[in-house]
């Protein structure tokens, strides 16, 4: 193997666990913040959180949306090329044509942005006597799926609940991606139980690698977010995992090992596609 083709099969991930308040300046600034502390330690693709621009809750978003291009966009796009790197925007509340949708919007190295990835699945869920929670109240559903290609590897999109819906991923990885990203925000119900279930699943069933973004948990919030995100391998590891607070998270991603663990455990070339198939319809 090339001293080239070693070096791009590995590359440097950071997750930045957001303490997101309020005020969407301060967030903006903060997130720009760690996006440049991160290349500074090496990181060639970095993830924000969901809703990393506003709180997270239904009455917030109409307040804090915008349209894209827009302040956080225009913010996320000079980061990306202020430090050279791929830039997974988290997600923030979009308005266009009088709807709203809860988007992740994607930038390159030169600060033009890839993809936008409208959330798909919808957080409509009721845990009696826990959590009651209908994003669909406020947000309209995204019809497209998203992946952006980068030197090193593609990566597949999808946000929060999307993570929950095991054929997006396996489309994904079908697509050729071998790492998912997953901005998201679980809560105080579904985290404990769900969160690192679910990544550890989306990664082992596809043999990627898993990255989730959280904001940091703060307890005043009308919806207090669960925190501890984290990076999957593609045995189902947890590579690095944060607490509640505010933190970025650092994951040397090898893309010979992900390729060493599917010629170990060929499931790809084993999936019995004279019985079964998971396939994405023609997008309207």
């Amino acid at each position: 193997m090339s001293t080239l083709v070693k070096a791009m099969s590995k590359f440097r991930l950071a997750v930045v666990q957001l303490n997101v308040t309020k005020v969407k300046a301060d967030n903006l600034k903060r997130a720009q913040e760690l996006v440049k502390e991160a290349a500074g330690q090496g990181a060639k693709v970095v993830v924000l959180p969901e809703c990393f621009n506003s709180p997270y809750g239904t009455r917030f978003f109409p307040e804090y949306a915008e349209k894209i291009p827009g302040e956080s966009t225009q913010a996320l796009s000079r980061a990306a090329k202020e430090n050279g790197v791929y830039l997974v925007g988290g997600s923030i509340p979009e308005e266009d044509g009088g709807k709203l949708y809860n988007t992740c919007p994607v930038f390159g190295p030169d600060g033009s942005m890839l993809l936008k990835h409208r959330k798909i699945h919808l957080f409509d869920i009721d845990v009696p006597g826990k959590i009651r929670f209908q994003e669909s109240e406020t947000l309209s559903p995204g019809s497209s799926l998203s992946v952006f290609e980068t030197p090193f590897c593609k990566v597949g999109v999808g946000i929060c609940y999307d993570m929950r819906f095991a054929e997006l991923a396996q489309i994904y990885a079908k697509r050729g991606c071998q790492l998912l990203v997953y901005p998201g925000a679980f809560n105080m119900t579904t985290g404990p139980a769900h969160w690192e279930l679910l990544q550890r699943g989306r990664a082992l069933d596809n043999q990627v690698y898993v990255a989730a973004a959280s904001p940091a948990r703060d307890e005043a919030a009308s919806y207090v977010a669960w925190g501890h995100s984290a990076v999957i391998s593609p045995w189902g590891e947890v590579i690095t995992k944060a607490g509640v607070e505010e933190t970025v998270l650092y994951a040397d991603i090898d893309l010979q090992y992900l390729a060493e663990v599917r010629q170990q455990i060929p499931i790809s070339s084993q999936r019995r596609g004279d019985l079964y198939s998971v396939n994405a319809l023609p997008e309207s």
